[in-house]
């Protein structure tokens, strides 16, 4: 019942955020009153547009078709959610001209025909700037992650770890949009960047294993010298966790589950450990995140890097005594106004923070969920070089 009072609650949400833009485009067009039945119809069906294809992923409907449905749908709320926040921008500042108009300038103020004339000249400017910002947007999603270099400085790293790599995947979500192409793709960059080890910090994957098997393929090849280490993410645990953790380790990559890797070069040894999604035991209780667990007998000289899903494990993770978290699940917030929600929500939102002498590093996304849209925010594989701090 609470499922359905909330699904309840997100078609009023999309209804709302729909229906805000139709009515503020369409006066553009003169629409008459009479059509006002189809026009909530019209609202109606692109609000549930962006919901049906998670709701059948969940049924356990999983198909070509539904996913090329995926894609539209998801472009389509994209184009939308852009458009909403943007008209809101603009009513709400129209909204502070008309009352210092009414305030200061009574003697001058616009006629109504020149207000109209300007409010759909500025409806259409809206649209046409959301529908280039939609397929630039599109583009940018689509053609695949850059390398972003990172270069962090450890004060206890052994000498024999001075410029020892991470490349670092996270948010991929292969799934309804993202395909084997894509996997691909990122596959070529990370075997071109060739790092000493690879970190995936969740999110892999948006389905079921069944589903999606033949699409991750190709990281059976996703392979380091030093090692392949994964860590859940929430959307592993919408997709049934247990399955996934055997079809990584099938791949060849260690899941570190609350536990550790001791990394040996040279008699030198740093610790790879990794913990569960922030809130992994909300799903399955016995994946209850535990930074503490993740080190148990780890003594305090070495050095500890910690693979946590969300920013929001610093705290723990922090007081656990590691030295460096790497974390992704904000997309850096994917696309703007979102940026800013997004930061609100977690600890950080993206790049290199010292975190009260604990260094996190927050991966944009190596992929994107949802709309496949990313603005003024790049897709990225970090390449992460440690490197001895020198007092």
């Amino acid at each position: 019942m609470a499922n359905f009072f909330f699904l309840l609650f997100v078609i009023l949400i999309f209804f709302t955020l729909h229906g805000y833009v139709f009515f503020r485009f369409l006066p553009v067009f003169g629409v008459n009153s009479n059509f006002s039945w189809f026009i909530y119809f019209l609202i109606f069906i692109f609000s549930l547009l962006p919901i049906l294809p998670i709701i059948l992923a969940r049924m356990g409907w999983e198909n070509k078709l539904i996913d090329k449905f995926a894609l539209i749908s998801y472009t389509s709320f994209g184009f939308f959610a852009l458009s909403f926040m943007i008209f809101l921008f603009r009513d709400f500042f129209l909204q502070v001209f008309y009352f210092s108009e009414n305030l200061f300038l009574k003697d001058t103020q616009i006629d109504n025909s020149k207000r109209d004339f300007l409010v759909k000249i500025s409806s259409l400017a809206i649209i046409g700037s959301t529908g280039i910002s939609t397929a630039y947007g599109f583009h940018t999603s689509r053609k695949g992650p850059r390398v972003i270099k990172q270069d962090i400085f450890l004060s206890n790293l052994p000498k024999e770890f001075d410029n020892f790599t991470i490349a670092q995947i996270s948010d991929l979500h292969v799934g309804p949009t993202i395909k084997k192409p894509y996997v691909l793709n990122v596959l070529e960059i990370v075997s071109r960047i060739n790092p000493d080890a690879i970190a995936v910090t969740g999110d892999l994957i948006d389905g079921s294993v069944e589903h999606l098997r033949k699409e991750l393929e190709p990281f059976k090849d996703l392979t380091a010298p030093f090692g392949t280490f994964f860590v859940t993410g929430n959307h592993e645990y919408y997709s049934g966790v247990d399955k996934w953790l055997d079809e990584t380790d099938r791949l060849g990559m260690i899941n570190l589950i609350n536990t550790n890797q001791i990394i040996t070069k040279s008699e030198s040894k740093i610790i790879i450990a990794g913990v569960t999604d922030f809130r992994a035991d909300q799903i399955k209780k016995s994946h209850k995140s535990s930074p503490d667990l993740a080190l148990k007998n780890i003594s305090k000289d070495q050095t500890k890097i910690m693979l946590a899903h969300q920013p929001n494990s610093i705290y723990a993770v922090n007081k656990a005594g590691a030295d460096l978290q790497l974390s992704g699940h904000t997309h850096g917030g994917q696309f703007w106004p979102f940026t800013y929600p997004t930061s609100l929500a977690n600890a950080y939102l993206s790049g290199l923070h010292n975190h009260n002498g604990t260094q996190i590093y927050v991966n944009r996304g190596t992929g994107y969920w949802g709309p496949p849209l990313r603005l003024g925010v790049p897709a990225e594989i970090t390449l992460i070089r440690l490197k001895k701090k020198v007092s």
